[in-house]
C-alpha cells in the first residue's frame, strides 16, 4: 500500500497490465538461468575433476547466493508491478512506483517535449509496451512500462496533444 504523504488525495490510478508481471517474471527467469549457468561452470568443473583445487564452499556458494537473490528478486516482482500507477490531471501527469522507496513524479503536460511509445520483443509477444516522456530536465524523464499496446498508443496521442495545448496557452 502506497504511503498517503505522498499520494494525492482523490485520484484514480490506472495501472499496468497483469501481463507485465508475467513478462518480468519471463525476463527474470531468462537472467537467472544464464546467471546461474556462468556461477555454475567452477561447481561442474570441480565436479569433473578438472578444477579439483577449486574451493567447494566457493563452487556450490556462488550458485547458491545468485539463485537465493533471484528467488527474492521473484518475491518481491509481484508488490513492485502492483506499485506501478499513473494519473492524469488537468494540468500534469502523475506516475507512482515503488514498494520500499516510493517515488510519486508529477510531469506537467507543457514541459512535455515528446512522448515516445517503445515495444521489446518480449514486449510485443505480450502486447504490452513502455511509454515514455522526455522533457527539457532529465530529472522530469519517466517512463511507464507494462502498458497494453492500444492504451500506449491513445496517451501518446493524448499527452502530446495536452502537451501542445499547454505550450499554446504559454
Amino acid at each position: 500500500m502506497h504511503s498517503q504523504a505522498i499520494d494525492p488525495e482523490g485520484l484514480q490510478w490506472q495501472r499496468v497490465s497483469p501481463r507485465y508481471l508475467t513478462l518480468r517474471l519471463l525476463s527474470l527467469a531468462i537472467e537467472a538461468v544464464i546467471t546461474l549457468a556462468v556461477f555454475s561452470v567452477p561447481l561442474v568443473l570441480r565436479s569433473l575433476d578438472i578444477w579439483g583445487g577449486f574451493p567447494a564452499w566457493i563452487a556450490w556458494g556462488l550458485p547458491a547466493v545468485f539463485l537465493a537473490g533471484f528467488v527474492w528478486r521473484g518475491v518481491l516482482l509481484p508488490r513492485q508491478v502492483r506499485a506501478i500507477g499513473y494519473a492524469e490531471r488537468n494540468e500534469d501527469l502523475l506516475l507512482r512506483s515503488g514498494i520500499f522507496f516510493q517515488r510519486t513524479l508529477v510531469v506537467p503536460y507543457g514541459r512535455m517535449q515528446y512522448v515516445d511509445v517503445a515495444v521489446g520483443p518480449l514486449e510485443r509477444l505480450f502486447g504490452l509496451c513502455t511509454l515514455k516522456l522526455h522533457t527539457a530536465s532529465t530529472g522530469t524523464n519517466a517512463t511507464i512500462p507494462g502498458i497494453p499496446g492500444p492504451e500506449g498508443a491513445r496517451l501518446r496521442e493524448h499527452l502530446s496533444a495536452r502537451g501542445e495545448a499547454q505550450l499554446a496557452g504559454l
